[in-house]
């Protein structure tokens, strides 16, 4: 019987279950937090400076990191965006190697 490796669909899929479990804690107690934050500003100045929104702002910048990075999403240079290019460069690589041959 052969061992699993590292590289193995079963644990691929098990880090990236994990990646995305871990993300949804995150939010969870981002939103938890941030909900605390809110109830204590309301109930010390009854919301006339929103305070909590400071925190809320930044946390949510890395929050928003983390989900990018969680669920892969980078519209500009995504796998279509590296195939395409790739493509692009094997042709202009061709096209080179024509025009020198000639």
């Amino acid at each position: 019987m052969k061992p699993e490796n590292k590289d193995s669909k079963y644990f691929k899929a098990k880090r990236r279950v994990a990646e995305i479990k871990k993300f949804y804690s995150s939010l969870m107690f981002y939103i938890i937090f941030i909900a605390m934050l809110a109830g204590i500003n309301y109930y010390t100045n009854e919301l006339r400076y929103p305070w909590f929104l400071w925190a809320a702002f930044g946390w949510g910048i890395g929050i928003f990191f983390q989900a990018i990075k969680t669920f892969r999403w980078a519209p500009f240079v995504g796998k279509e965006w590296e195939e395409r290019k790739m493509k692009q460069f094997m042709e202009e690589e061709e096209k080179n190697t024509k025009n020198n041959g000639n």
